[in-house]
């Protein structure tokens, strides 16, 4: 498909009576945790292109461009309160974590998996195991505050066990830059660095507001610690994105990659009524990017082609198991940490390395950090921590259910990682 090529509907179309504008939330019982997934990477995408008009109109003066924009951030923002409104009041705020930090696992393995840039790859397959850590230790409150096993709301997809301790993702701000693509790079890289971008910040946002009303001293103190993590995320991905370009290129880029995803979402979803809705959104999202096509022309004298040279989509992107993938990404790159625009086996780095002054200023004490202090005091009560796996770990050192390892990824000689070229495409 190319949305380019399709006849656009009226902007007002979007704007509905509060009867319509306000959705029929999902079971939480008996709906597809994948569904689940789908509408939060698409509150976040809507999200974020949201904020990309925002920053857009305030760096131009031009009130006929405000104005274009307010038009179509206005039914942005109407779609992601939608989205939103899909999750259901009786969700508790630890269940709806546990589908973030679903998606950001397996969305991030599709996305590593399917890009052809080896270096955008390593990004994600690096951050890939620290929310799937993260998965881990909310799984662990999740089963202590609330009686609830995780793998139920996972549907067995996604395996719940530790990956890179959470102790070990803190790195010294710089460290977490990278190189960003250009114009040459293919067209599903440059949607990806885009798609996990939006995702994350979703993540981080979520965190940093949710962490308040979490319901006892101990898990905000977890969810406190991990939206920091969260932050690093957002910097690394952000920093692969293509910052060459004007804002009228960034907003057809986002329009764009909110069609392909709204499109992916209505081609792989299996809940009748929300694909249906994946549909009507996949129309507005089509009128919006004529819209910034427009814009385009107008301010920036450009054709769309100039930007996004062809426009078909990609294959959809789906969101499905990756449990064989995130084990050989696990067993294979635990033991690195990010130094510089590279990253680099804990092994190697010098003594004097950012890194490990960083470990001491945040970590002088593993007891004291929230993640190791929610296993440690889940092990205390239960003699061993909450895990579903299919079989064993694959880091020998992370498989013993009965201690929570805060040397892995940040101590030398902790664990064995033969490197990011011995990961496995599966």
């Amino acid at each position: 498909m190319n949305p380019f090529k399709e006849k656009p509907q009226a902007l007002e179309k979007a704007f509905e009576n509060w009867k319509k504008t306000y959705p029929v939330s999902y079971d939480k019982n008996e709906t597809d945790p994948y569904t689940k997934t789908r509408i939060i990477l698409m509150n976040g995408t809507e999200f974020e292109a949201n904020w990309c008009s925002h920053e857009f109109a305030r760096q131009v003066c031009d009130n006929d461009l405000k104005r274009d924009l307010a038009l179509v951030r206005a039914t942005e923002k109407r779609q992601q309160l939608k989205n939103s409104l899909l999750k259901p009041a009786d969700e508790t705020v630890l269940e709806h974590t546990i589908g973030y930090e679903q998606l950001a696992v397996d969305l991030t393995a599709e996305l590593a998996k399917r890009t052809a840039d080896a270096y955008v790859k390593k990004a994600l397959d690096f951050a890939l195991l620290e929310d799937f850590d993260h998965l881990y230790r909310y799984a662990n409150v999740l089963e202590w505050e609330q009686g609830i096993h995780a793998e139920r709301l996972v549907g067995c997809y996604t395996e719940i066990m530790p990956g890179r301790p959470t102790i070990a993702h803190h790195r010294y701000p710089t460290d977490n830059v990278r190189r960003g693509i250009d114009a040459n790079a293919d067209l599903f890289t440059s949607l990806a660095t885009m798609i996990i971008t939006a995702a994350e910040q979703q993540t981080m946002n979520y965190y940093m507001n949710v962490s308040t009303f979490a319901n006892t001293d101990l898990s905000r103190r977890l969810y406190q610690e991990i939206a920091l993590v969260e932050e690093e995320h957002v910097t690394q991905y952000e920093s692969l994105m293509n910052a060459d370009l004007t804002w009228a290129e960034m907003l057809l880029w986002h329009e764009y990659a909110e069609c392909y995803l709204y499109w992916s979402c209505y081609m792989t979803e299996t809940h009748a009524r929300i694909r249906e809705y994946w549909e009507e959104n996949l129309q507005l999202e089509i009128a919006h990017l004529h819209k910034a096509a427009e814009i385009l022309k107008k301010y920036d004298k450009k054709e769309w082609q100039q930007v996004i040279a062809d426009g078909t989509f990609p294959e959809p992107l789906s969101l499905h198991e990756n449990i064989e993938y995130v084990r050989s990404v696990l067993k294979n790159t635990v033991q690195y940490t990010a130094v510089g625009e590279e990253y680099e086996n804990v092994d190697n780095l010098p003594e004097r390395a950012p890194f490990f002054a960083f470990q001491k200023k945040i970590n002088p004490s593993p007891k004291d950090t929230p993640s190791h202090m929610v296993i440690g005091s889940y092990i205390g009560k239960n003699k061993k921590d909450y895990r579903w796996c299919t079989k064993p770990n694959p880091v020998k050192e992370l498989q013993d259910t009965s201690a929570d390892n805060t040397d892995v990824g940040r101590t030398p000689g902790a664990a064995k990682s033969a490197g990011f070229a011995h990961i496995r495409r599966v």
